[in-house]
């Protein structure tokens, strides 16, 4: 059956057990992926997947359900059981849809260009070559009789979705992913096993590195970990590379949440339009880059999706609200998650802001860790590289960097030019003038 048509028909059957209010989405999967190792084909899977899921209002009683048995007979027995289920809830009156006229798509299919036009013709044999050729450009690496182990992942995807609402809501969505990646692991005097991975995902195959790009990546990360150590604890400048700039950045993810703020856990409650961070710093929720990895025409609530500022030259704009807490907090609702979040960048290279700094520390790489939403604490293991006038002087492990997100925020100096666009998380590297450090 066309995904439309199963998903109207849900929603009328639904309606006719009595279901006030519904919501359904399908979908349907294809993904392969390759892994080898050591010359040979270790690991080949292949899926494909196909899912229903239903919002229900029943006698203003919320609920949710999924399942992945499409038959009629067993659809028919599923939303009997949904809507008993529901009835036997405590009343959300706040969880009705929002008004179509709030519902649509922002952007289209064609401008968000999330479909690569050659999957559906892409053979077997295209993977594993990919797969090969990431093997050969490990086995052309210089220092490659220094490798213990090296691993390559090559894998792509399909996804197709449709969602009608009661409210008069309906729309498709479509895209594919493809990713390549290589993982390696050094050994060292003393039997520490310095590891590194880099792994690269995009909608459309072209976008992807070159195979040799991606395999000296990945020996470059492990290489500087060899010999690695603590310092001394202290405060040091930062500069925290475009990859990994989303571990601290996102300690706001939370806070910014409205169901942080009804539940009183955001130190961000009561802060829009002060500032918050150094004016050097925007962040911007852009739902429509064409290829975005976050791009998308609409939200989790059907809402139109478009561009949000979050934090503008340092000042608090916006929070993530959706239809349930704007109703819960007498608020206007702006979106419930965020799409691709965007970091103004700056002038300079990293190369040349760390020329000019007598001493910094550069991050890597994190290694747990943990933050508080309610006070914006936080404290991650880092791995990186301490750095002199723009030359590595030591390779830093075993230490951990801590502050509060705002305050760290406030020590930013400027963005880097290197804006990272590999992920939803689209920002420059980071240059902090002050952080603490616990090491030796």
């Amino acid at each position: 059956m066309n995904l439309f048509d199963l998903a109207r028909q849900t929603v009328e059957q639904a309606r006719r057990l009595g279901a006030e209010e519904a919501s359904v989405s399908v979908s349907r999967s294809a993904e392969l992926s390759l892994m080898r190792r050591a010359g040979k084909l270790e690991q080949a899977t292949q899926a494909t997947s196909r899912g229903l899921s239903v919002s229900l209002l029943v006698d203003d009683r919320f609920s949710a359900h999924s399942t992945s048995d499409l038959r009629p007979e067993a659809l028919r027995e599923f939303l009997e059981r949904a809507v008993a289920a529901t009835r036997v809830l405590e009343p959300e009156v706040e969880r009705r849809q929002p008004p179509a006229e709030l519902c649509g798509r922002g952007v289209s299919e064609a401008t968000l260009d999330c479909v690569d036009a050659g999957y559906a013709d892409l053979p077997v044999e295209a993977r594993r070559e990919a797969a090969l050729a990431l093997e050969a450009a490990v086995d052309a690496l210089p220092d490659r009789g220094r490798i213990l182990s090296a691993t390559m992942h090559v894998g792509d995807s399909s996804d197709q979705s449709v969602r009608v609402m009661s409210n008069g809501f309906e729309g498709a969505r479509a895209s594919t992913g493809f990713g390549a990646g290589v993982e390696i692991t050094l050994e060292e005097p003393g039997g520490r096993r310095p590891e590194a991975m880099s792994w690269y995902s995009a909608h459309h195959r072209g976008d992807l590195p070159a195979s040799g790009f991606i395999a000296k990546e990945a020996w470059d990360r492990a290489a500087e970990r060899l010999g690695s150590h603590a310092i001394a604890s202290g405060r040091y400048p930062m500069l925290l590379q475009r990859q990994v700039a989303g571990r601290i950045l996102g300690v706001l993810g939370g806070p910014l949440s409205g169901s942080e703020l009804h539940q009183q856990r955001s130190f961000l409650a009561g802060r829009l339009g002060t500032q918050i961070a150094n004016a050097a710093f925007s962040l911007t929720d852009v739902p429509d880059i064409p290829r975005g990895l976050g791009s998308r025409p609409w939200d989790g609530d059907a809402l139109v999706a478009r561009t949000m500022p979050v934090i503008e030259a340092g000042v608090l704009r916006n929070y993530y609200i959706n239809t349930y807490y704007g109703r819960k907090l007498g608020m206007a609702p702006t979106t419930g998650g965020r799409s691709n979040w965007v970091v103004k960048p700056g002038a300079r290279t990293p190369e040349q802001i760390l020329r000019d700094i007598p001493r910094c520390i550069v991050v890597t790489g994190f290694l747990g860790g943990n933050s508080n939403g309610l006070t914006g604490d936080f404290s991650f293991g880092v791995q990186g590289l301490l750095v002199e006038h723009g030359e590595v002087v030591e390779h830093l492990s075993e230490m951990n960097v801590s502050g509060s997100i705002e305050e760290v925020l406030g020590h930013l100096v400027e963005p880097a030019s290197d804006v990272y666009t590999w992920s939803s998380l689209r920002t420059p590297s980071l240059f902090f003038d002050a952080m603490q450090f616990s090491g030796s």
